[in-house]
């Protein structure tokens, strides 16, 4: 099961350099002119969880594996670009096919071109906003157009389309993305089906200087306004300090490096975790002498659905998962000491995970 985030935004605003660092490879160019970025580059980061690695000491596991999340370097949009103009239409296309956006919002001065002419990173965000918007309108258009021949002809699934189709067109001709409007859980499905670009969940990521990394400046404060108005979320990162992160090897030196910027944790690591938010994952985790594991599930799924993640016989065959919560697991000394506690709960295939339980599945095919 896979779950990414297209990185997008304008030209020239720390996207390649932000994507390189998130997956500590240089596998996006980044240079200073525009479109620097033609084909996605697609990297798979480790989610940050500590709690693996207390549940790996105390099951003596052999070895860790954490969790993961793609990210998917856009190229850079421009205006027009739901008009073809630039390379439009191949971008449209990359971000249709993500999960959430993370949109990079330039929030530094300097040398390096712009593509507007100026830093202002409220306005670019609503050209590249806009621009998906344009798509959107004229997709929905035509799935409109299409979908009212069908109900003349009593089509149930055109005329439940229609229904979705009417408050999602109003929307978007009243400057609003989809994501904004409200449907019902029934037609959520019908929702989804329109593959709308502004129906993603969107992160904004505020890409400041190096002094102001820990503390934002008056351009990212701009950006989190606008991202508390649309109820969307916001990180400040440096990526050229996140690049320079990534190039140290020895997480001492890391630390000592952070510390020395007034920072707890590498901004990269805040735009991993609040992507995997965005996304609406939450984390089970297995442990044992060979491994202790993460893995990602949507929120809200069920106990037969986790262990379809690991594998499809288990949960084909799905018999009970026999659950420890992490806190439990830890208070308690581990498995043995959990089961001799009584914190070791049967749960059928029903029961809804939660965030960090622990699982061990019984299963019969």
């Amino acid at each position: 099961m896979g779950f990414n985030c297209g990185i997008v935004g304008l030209p020239n605003v720390g996207k390649s350099t932000l994507f390189n660092a998130l997956t500590e490879t240089a596998a996006a160019e980044a240079a200073n002119y525009p479109f620097c970025t033609i084909e996605p580059n697609v990297g798979r980061v480790p989610v940050p969880d500590t709690r693996l690695y207390e549940i790996a000491r105390i099951g003596k596991s052999a070895k860790i594996v954490p969790t993961h999340l793609e990210f998917v370097d856009i190229a850079g949009l421009v205006r027009g670009a739901s008009k073809g103009e630039g390379l439009g239409n191949q971008f449209l296309a990359h971000i249709r096919a993500v999960d959430a956006i993370v949109h990079v919002l330039r929030c530094f001065d300097g040398e390096v071109t712009h593509v507007e002419g100026s830093v202002d990173p409220v306005r670019d965000a609503e050209t590249v906003e806009t621009e998906l918007m344009l798509a959107d309108l004229a997709s929905v258009e035509n799935q409109f157009e299409a979908a009212q021949k069908r109900a003349r002809g009593n089509d149930a699934e055109a005329k439940t389309r229609l229904v979705v189709l009417e408050p999602v067109i109003e929307a978007l001709r009243a400057g609003k993305p989809a994501r904004q409007v409200k449907v019902s859980e029934a037609l959520r499905p019908a929702l989804a089906q329109l593959q709308l670009l502004t129906a993603k969940p969107v992160l904004y990521i505020a890409n400041v200087e190096e002094e102001n990394v820990a503390d934002g400046n008056a351009h990212s404060a701009r950006v989190a306004a606008l991202a508390e108005a649309q109820g969307a979320a916001c990180v400040v990162v440096s990526a050229a300090i996140e690049a320079e992160i990534a190039a140290l090897t020895d997480m001492a030196e890391r630390k000592d490096f952070l510390e020395t910027l007034g920072l707890a944790d590498t901004g990269l690591a805040r735009v991993i975790r609040a992507g995997y938010e965005l996304l609406d994952l939450l984390t089970f985790l297995t442990v044992g002498p060979k491994e202790a594991r993460a893995w990602t599930i949507r929120r809200g799924s069920k106990a037969a659905q986790a262990a379809g993640v690991i594998h499809s016989d288990f949960e084909r065959g799905f018999i009970r998962a026999e659950t420890i919560a992490y806190d439990d697991f830890i208070a308690c000394g581990g498995e043995q000491g959990a089961k001799d506690a009584g914190r070791m709960r049967a749960e059928g295939r029903d029961y809804v995970v939660k965030d960090g339980d622990i699982f061990l599945f019984r299963f019969n095919v």
